[in-house]
């Protein structure tokens, strides 16, 4: 492995901390380095491996479409993405899609909708964008912008503008940010890397409201709480209020790079046309196959359920711990996507349990992120509690 990382940090550019570890093989829940030693995986590419490694029916579905076509021009029609079109529209109740390589891709995607439906609302540039604090949108210029870290702005300003941001759960600071060249409000219906922060029934219902009164888009991001993660297939659901448009990615192609932004009826009608917005690999015949092979999987393995009951087993076991120990704050989360907030940083938990085998990482500084495969069991959830439990032991007995 030493040689491997020895290469890798002499040719790649250094944009990430890696940590000292080289996978070459997963199976299930499980990942193994190249030196053999075998980990479980409670990060699972951060749920991008919602459906775990080593699928038979997802693998043979990739290896059946490569044999067919990998790729075409968005200007002929392929029928993996004819029916993963219609999968994701009947399951999100948003009739448009728009395919992507990405979930950042797909936050450009979505902002320049907003862009352009207000635009061909007023007959003018110049429209307004509210953004949450604490959330993490993506890397590109756009995406980037409307991403709540001021550390992570700065250095490549002026991004796009203007974006206006508030905070989670707080209305009264998103209200004070309206004015009338306000045309989205985007946020992330639970916050991943700002450090697992669920919306609020009554914040989410108030600013659907809003928006209804206002004519803004509401932009949901559910690039990594959606397909799944929090006990429905999308996050929102548990809110009774639909986005105006819904950005998705991570999990949406079990690990082949794909995003998506749907739109609802109205708002596709009055936004992108011909000419506004394109990719040249999104929605090509693989990635929509695979697509399809999640779509066919989360049905037939019942995932929804499955989750449902692990994450119930958890949050259980999280509680725990949290009342054992006074460096732990407290627990928060919605389904599999759950997070321990610590007094202090948690790198060197992450370290050792990397060490013994359980893979984990950070939402924040303090926080402790567990997003493990959809198909985790109660017996896995037990093997990562004791080896969590025998670092607290260490670390702060």
């Amino acid at each position: 492995m030493t040689e491997h990382i020895e290469k890798a940090e002499k040719h790649l550019l250094h944009t990430y901390n890696r940590y000292p570890v080289v996978w070459e093989k997963g199976s299930g829940c499980y990942l193994y380095d190249t030196d053999g030693k075998k980990y479980l995986d409670f990060v699972s590419g951060i749920g991008v491996f919602a459906l775990g490694y080593q699928n038979a029916y997802f693998n043979d579905a990739l290896k059946a479409q490569i044999d067919k076509i990998i790729h075409t021009s968005n200007y002929y029609y392929n029928l993996p993405a004819v029916r993963a079109a219609e999968g994701l529209t009947s399951l999100s109740g948003l009739e448009r899609v728009f395919f992507t390589n990405s979930g950042t891709e797909a936050v450009e995607g979505a902002l320049k909708a907003a862009r352009k439906y207000a635009y061909r609302r007023d007959g003018r540039p110049g429209h307004e964008i509210i953004a949450m604090n604490r959330s993490f949108h993506g890397r590109t210029m756009g995406a980037l912008a409307v991403t709540g870290t001021e550390s992570y702005r700065t250095p490549f300003e002026p991004l796009i503008g203007p974006v206006n941001f508030a905070d989670m759960n707080d209305f009264d600071s998103v209200y004070a940010c309206v004015n009338g060249n306000t045309c989205a409000i985007i946020l992330e219906t639970v916050q991943g890397e700002g450090g697992i922060y669920p919306a609020e029934q009554a914040f989410l219902k108030k600013i659907r409201a809003l928006c209804d009164e206002k004519d803004i888009l509401l932009i949901l991001d559910e690039i990594q709480c959606g397909f799944g993660r929090t006990g429905t297939m999308f996050a929102y659901e548990q809110y009774d209020i639909m986005p105006d448009i819904l950005t998705c990615a991570k999990a949406l192609g079990g690990g082949v790079p794909v995003g998506a932004f749907l739109l609802s009826g109205h708002v596709a009608e009055k936004s992108l046309v011909p000419g506004d917005h394109g990719t040249t690999y999104g929605g090509n015949p693989l990635a929509t196959a695979a697509v399809n092979a999640v779509l066919d999987l989360f049905a037939e393995e019942n995932i929804i359920d499955r989750v449902n009951q692990s994450a119930l087993y958890l949050m259980e076991c999280l509680d725990r711990l949290a009342g054992e120990y006074d460096v732990i704050v407290s627990r928060r989360g919605m389904g599999l996507l759950q997070g321990l907030e610590y007094r202090e940083p948690v790198a060197d938990i992450i370290k050792k349990a990397l060490e013994k085998g359980l893979v984990l990482i950070n939402a924040g500084a303090n926080v402790l992120r567990f997003i493990p495969p959809l198909i985790i069991t109660k017996e896995q959830i037990d093997e990562m509690m004791a080896i969590l439990e025998n670092i607290m032991s260490e670390l702060y007995s």
